[in-house]
């Protein structure tokens, strides 16, 4: 199997899969019109990125592409629908750098508590002003409000409880048995939580839901002298909201992301938020980037890529559709012997109705195998008479609706 790799990758990683049988391609810096023409003249089966975009026409530029994986969390950068539409797998590995966005979350807050950086930027410049830097408030009691509680989220809430900082939670998926769990209040919303935390910290998925979902409501709900801390998506925040909340409320803001990032690892950089008046820290999306996370995220593309060459399996699939159009499944117990399948799916085929998924399992032995077909339709009694009347080695073959 070809795998071509077109970030920095771990090099650990890189022996594993060769170790595996992989041929493994390495083509840093490619991007659009480069890469296309990378994936198109490797003829490679899996693609391995990180930041890199991974475009339509990308996509579109072999046959032979089968599999990408997204060497961290996000995938926000791949145009799934894209790969969806041709039957390219795309998977992530989710958690897997949960610990050090969570350790970069906590030196945003305590940076912002204790003044760090413009302390610093004062000694460098020969001040001395012990005064204003001893006016920190410290973190034991204090309320830390978590806006998401995936694994980077509880990685967050379980670093809080070790500051012994109260901590309430806002996720859609958070019910009674997480509460429980995560020793949380909860809050009905991102306002509610907002209006009653000294520290709000988001750790969101990018969606069309949560787009500028942290705005001028959340903000006005806020507590004059609080701290934003977002090392999850750029795009969650109102960026103009946010410049006005900092003036009217004092907020004080470690950003690790943002709206309008340089796609190239060295560049210009110029963001409004940046320059606005107030405390404001920012770090360069690097929350994912320590070297621990990192070897961790390439032991995981390793197993995702080691199970497709096995056995054609995606682990952490994001485009698979989890409800298919099936309305029926179809039951086929059969000899393990050649010829059984194209036989079913012929008869299928002609009756006009579609196959969604198909699983032949075999039994002990090797000697017999049952088909699991679900159909988008019912097979009339002639078609499944000719399934199991029309071929030596068929036993058997049934037919039921499948339950939701």
């Amino acid at each position: 199997m070809r795998v071509l790799i077109v970030d920095e990758f771990e090099e650990q990683g890189v022996a594993a899969l060769r170790a595996a049988g992989c041929e493994v391609f390495q083509l840093t810096g490619l991007k659009d019109a480069a890469l296309a023409a990378a994936v198109r003249d490797c003829r490679c089966e899996v693609l391995i990125v990180r930041s890199t975009r991974v475009s339509a026409e990308v996509l579109a530029a072999s046959k032979h592409l089968a599999l990408v994986v997204r060497a961290g969390a996000g995938y926000d950068t791949i145009d799934v629908a894209a790969a969806s539409r041709r039957s390219v797998f795309v998977a992530n590995c989710p958690g897997r750098n949960a610990v050090a966005v969570a350790e970069l979350t906590f030196g945003l807050i305590l940076a912002l508590d204790r003044l760090i950086v413009d302390g610093t930027v004062d000694l460098r410049a020969g001040r001395w002003n012990k005064k204003l830097y001893s006016e920190a408030m410290g973190l034991k009691g204090r309320t830390l409000g978590v806006i998401g509680t995936g694994r980077i989220g509880r990685a967050v809430i379980r670093r809080a409880q070790a500051f012994e900082m109260n901590v309430l939670a806002w996720s859609r998926s958070l019910d009674a048995a997480g509460v429980k769990e995560l020793c949380v209040e909860p809050r009905e919303s991102i306002e509610a939580v907002a209006a009653d935390c000294d520290i709000l910290t988001l750790h969101l998925a990018a969606t069309d839901q949560t787009r500028k979902r942290v705005g001028s409501t959340v903000f006005e709900a806020m507590k004059p002298d609080s701290m934003l801390i977002n090392t999850s998506r750029g795009d969650l925040l109102d960026y103009d909201a946010l410049r006005q909340a900092v003036a009217d409320k004092r907020l004080r803001v470690g950003l690790d992301v943002f709206e309008r990032e340089p796609k190239e690892g060295v560049a210009a950089f110029a963001d409004p938020i940046m320059q606005t008046e107030g405390v404001v820290y920012g770090t360069h999306h690097i929350g994912a980037s320590t070297r621990q996370a990192q070897a961790a995220i390439a032991e995981e593309t390793v197993r995702i890529v080691c199970s497709f060459l096995r056995n054609g399996t995606v682990e952490n699939c994001v485009n698979r559709r989890q409800k298919t159009p099936a309305r029926f499944m179809l039951l086929v117990r059969h000899r393990n012997r050649p010829g059984v399948l194209a036989h079913t799916l012929g008869a299928i085929s002609d009756a006009g109705v579609n196959v969604e998924e198909m699983e032949n399992v075999i039994s002990e032995g090797a000697e017999a195998a049952c088909a699991r077909i679900t159909l988008n339709a019912r097979l009339g009694d002639a078609v499944i008479s000719r399934i199991e009347t029309g071929h030596e080695h068929v036993f058997s073959v049934t037919q039921s609706p499948l339950i939701d």
